[in-house]
């Protein structure tokens, strides 16, 4: 049996807490972690803020020092270890979301990712953070096709 992709996910901040949102896909619905600056429609680069907007997920990228390839029907690309960028484990797994980039607009904020969640889950400086084995668990289900919806 063919694999398939969900064609939209969701992701909301929870009422009173802008940084903390939750993120459906299909029957699940995983905690995120969300900018300093809250959901944001009009961003700005250096503003905190997660961008607003329905966006492609355009590809993955991993640590495959760290890790197997993960299970995903997105394009898939290794981060080796002679690209420096990246050390940390925040960032093993990485899902390039294209806000900005068609046309890429100066000042607007740029490098918007779906990425781990620091263990403390504190916020991120605008992009959608998770729990590992919950960004291992939404890969499964992502696909080029796969659009990301993000709201207040």
């Amino acid at each position: 049996m063919r694999r398939r992709a969900f064609s939209l996910i969701r992701v909301r901040a929870r009422p009173g807490r802008p940084t903390q949102g939750i993120l459906l896909a299909g029957p699940l619905a995983l905690p995120v972690v969300l900018g300093r600056g809250g959901i944001r429609a009009n961003k700005f680069e250096g503003d905190g803020a997660t961008p607003r907007g329905r966006f492609r997920l355009i590809r993955l990228w991993w640590r495959a020092d760290r890790h197997w390839h993960p299970r995903t029907l997105l394009p898939a690309h290794r981060i080796t270890p002679d690209l420096a960028w990246w050390t940390d484990h925040l960032y093993d797994f990485v899902v390039e979301i294209d806000h900005n980039t068609r046309p890429r607009v100066a000042g607007r904020g740029s490098a918007v990712f779906m990425h781990v969640a620091r263990p403390n889950r504190s916020p991120t400086a605008g992009c959608v953070a998770l729990a590992a084995n919950n960004l291992r668990r939404l890969l499964a289900v992502l696909g080029p096709k796969t659009r990301i919806a993000i709201r207040y």
